[in-house]
């Protein structure tokens, strides 16, 4: 299993079910649009305090980005 492609894949997946935008789901985490390209495009390790971040934002638990769809 490769982690980023599985996280990114479901950050994607869970984002564009919200139908929000990158730059808006940007806003909603605290973090820059192009760090969510480089998570979606798995170009990109991230923390733990990032990760919680990221699944706050998507109303999801965090162990949900890391099962492989």
């Amino acid at each position: 299993m490769d982690i980023l492609k599985v996280f990114g894949s479901n950050v994607r997946k869970y984002r564009t079910e919200k139908g929000v935008s990158q730059e808006k789901f940007a806003e909603l985490c605290g973090l820059h649009r192009t760090y969510i390209s480089d998570i979606e495009c798995f170009r990109r390790s991230i923390s733990l305090d990032n990760i919680q971040k990221i699944a706050d934002a998507l109303e999801l638990d965090t162990y949900k980005l890391f099962i492989e769809q």
